[in-house]
Parts: structure tokens; sequence; C-alpha cells
């Protein structure tokens, strides 16, 4: 709705403003942060800021460009619902946090869509949208000083501050949930607790990961697509948020392969947890990992991405050396660690989108 027009710009008018100085804007949202951006020359910094704040400090939520919108996302809800790999994202992030706000889809449900009016968002802003919970972040070619300047009083409408919000961890126990689809390809993703981002292990956690399943050298890759043939995308993420996170491993296997798939995957965990990881193996996760943070900061938007959700969610900056020491500092003993807690089929939640049901937890703990 902020796209939808403001005190002095129709939603048109935002757009052919944005396009007039051939600026780039967009929104999304995680389960942690809103974000509002917009990519434009260095020249029409000042132009692209004020369209930028003028959406977020002055939209009037008109009622019917609201139910406009709300066909919309019913459209956005039909399309998840039919890229069953998405599907199974979602449904086993619900698992793995239920009971927590994590556990909450973002997108919600056409029943929390219908309940959502323009006094809903006007309440919502005012209570979430605070001074003390904003933070605009800058990268590229401009003057540190300059936009400071622009900003300094964007934001006096907004209440100084919220309350700070307690995250209550609920008792993890392992779930599991099957939705039959009309498909052509069974997926499947297991996840189990990990660590929050700023958790002293977080690090260990990553390079687990990029071991087991985070490139076409890695091992869920080599074993479960290569050897055995089972899957044509076989990969595993260690996702952290600012209190709580979960390491998930996914699979899009034929319907007949389910059992043969899950299997090879509990085979290979079991295996990091007896064997361990060579050297090689270790300096090749952490020369991926370095890699690709460094990869990244060659994106604009990659480093304004990253900047404004470690200042939101974290309240910190990590700095190049920060993030390279931390990579390089873990160990054959801290990826033992980490393997007695994810080696285990145990101790995974697992969620598949298929063409009938299945018996998913003695698939996944026999």
């Amino acid at each position: 709705m902020m796209f939808k027009g403001t005190e002095k710009r129709s939603a048109q008018q935002i757009a052919h403003d944005v396009d007039a100085i051939g600026s780039q804007m967009n929104a999304f949202t995680g389960r942690e942060a809103t974000c509002y951006y917009i990519k434009t020359l260095s020249s029409n910094l000042d132009k692209s800021l004020e369209i930028l704040l003028d959406m977020f400090t002055s939209s009037v939520f008109d009622e019917n460009e609201m139910d406009r919108e709300r066909k919309v996302i019913f459209e956005e809800m039909k399309m998840i619902r039919d890229t069953p790999d998405e599907d199974c994202q979602d449904t086993i992030t619900e698992q793995v946090f239920r009971g927590t706000p994590l556990g909450s889809s973002i997108i919600g449900t056409e029943s929390t869509l219908n309940g959502i009016h323009r006094s809903t968002i006007k309440n919502y802003i005012s209570r979430e949208y605070t001074r003390d919970s904003i933070v605009v972040a800058f990268a590229g070619n401009f003057d540190e000083r300059h936009v400071c300047r622009l900003v300094e009083n964007a934001f006096s409408e907004f209440a100084p501050e919220k309350p700070e919000y307690k995250y209550k961890k609920v008792k993890y126990e392992p779930s599991f949930r099957v939705k039959v689809k009309d498909i052509e390809q069974s997926h499947i993703c297991m996840a189990a607790k990990s660590v929050p981002a700023g958790d002293k292990d977080f690090y260990n956690y990553a390079v687990f990961s990029n071991i087991m399943g985070g490139s076409m050298s890695s091992r869920l890759f080599q074993s479960i697509r290569e050897q055995k043939g089972l899957a044509y995308t076989v990969y595993s993420m260690n996702n952290s948020f600012s209190k709580d996170g979960y390491f998930n491993i996914y699979a899009g296997v034929s319907h007949d392969k389910i059992t043969e798939a899950v299997h090879g995957i509990c085979e290979e965990l079991r295996k990091f947890k007896k064997s361990g990881v060579t050297d090689e193996e270790l300096a090749k996760a952490q020369e991926q990992l370095k890699s690709g943070y460094i990869f990244g900061l060659e994106s604009v938007n990659s480093r304004m991405f990253q900047v404004g959700k470690d200042a939101t969610v974290q309240n910190r900056i990590y700095t190049q050396e920060e993030i390279i020491e931390g990579v390089d500092a873990v160990t054959h003993d801290d990826l033992a660690k980490v393997a007695r807690k994810l080696c285990d089929c145990s101790r995974y939640s697992a969620a598949a989108v298929t063409n009938r049901k299945i018996p998913l937890r003695r698939i996944v703990q026999g």
C-alpha cells in the first residue's frame, strides 16, 4: 500500500516519477523486517530519496486501492500454492517455529487478509514504525553528511520508541506434514533447530551447511544427485534470525524415490558425525563462503540490504574483517560439535509436497 498513493502523489505519479529519473524501486517483507528501497544514479539521489520518504511518511492507504491490492495478494497466495518447492519451504518453517511469530506465514491467509482494513494498517504503523526501529541504509557513491541531513528530521512525526518485544522460545518437537497435490515431482524439506545470527557458533553452522549441501561438490549433491541419481535439486542452508535459527535440507525427487532419498540424506548425516571432514573439505568450504561474501559486496543492492538487515535485526554492523575471521576460525572440533546436534535424523521435522499420502514420520525416523 506504500506504492498506492500519498498525500501529493497518486500511484501512477509515483511510478512516473521513479521512471522519469531512471530509478528502480521495490519492497519486500521478511520474517523480522520490511525493506523499502530505491536504486538510482548518484546524481538523482536527492529526488529518489524524496520519493521514497514521501511514500514512507505520507501514504494515504485509500480503501478502494486496498480492495484492489487485496485481490492481487490473493493471486500471490495461489501462485505460492502452485509452486510446490516454495510451499514446502514455507511449511517446514511453520513446523520448526510452531507457536512463535517466526512460524507464521509472511503472506498470511485469506481470512487474515480479509481482516486488514485502513485502520488496521494505520494502527500497525503507529505502533511498529517508531524512530528507534527504523534504519535508513545507504550504499554506493554518496556524501555521508549530506544524506544524514536529508533524513535527519524525516521521521519526526513517528513515535520515538516502542516496547521491546520479548521473544519466547517454544520447546521444539519434531513434526511432520504431507501435502497432497496433483504434481509431477515430490518436494521434501527436513529441518532442525540451529542458532541465531549473533550466536558464537553461527559460522560453525554456516560451514557445516556448505559442506553438506552448499555447492556442486557438497556431500548431498554428490551423493544424492551425482552418485544415486535421486534428485535434480538437493541442497542445505542454515537460516538464522535474531533470536532463533534452523538448518534445512531440500530435495526435489521422483514420487517413487522419496524413501530412498530421505534415507540417503540421513546416511550422509551419519557419515559426517562418524568420520568428520578432511582438511581439504574444511578449507574448501571456508573459501567458498568467503568468496560468496566478497562477490556479494560487488553489488550495491547486496551491501545496502546487508547493512540495513544487520542494523535493524542485530543493532550492529559486522565488518568485512569480522566476517572473514569468523569463517576462518571454524575448526574440526567446531564441526564435530555441530554434528552432534544436526546429524541425528530423529531431531528433524519434515514436510513433503507430493502426489499421495506417505508415512513421512516413519520414513525419516525409521
